[in-house]
């Protein structure tokens, strides 16, 4: 799917540059970063399910 990334001039100029010496389009650090920020925000289940363990632990501990 295309999409237009309008980006300020300083990070643009870091993006062309990390893409010239990679030997890469712009596109693909880009797209890159993106799933890299996806992943780092998406709850994972064990973590999710450790902090529910953690904050429950009283009431669980009770109702063994």
């Amino acid at each position: 799917m295309a999409t237009t990334l309008r980006l300020p001039a300083d990070p643009d100029a870091k993006l062309t540059e990390r893409a010239r010496r990679e030997g890469r389009s712009k596109q693909e650090p880009a797209v890159e970063a993106v799933r890299e920020a996806q992943n780092r925000a998406e709850p994972k289940a064990d973590d999710v399910l450790a902090e529910l363990l953690d904050s429950d632990a009283e009431i669980l501990h009770y109702l063994k």
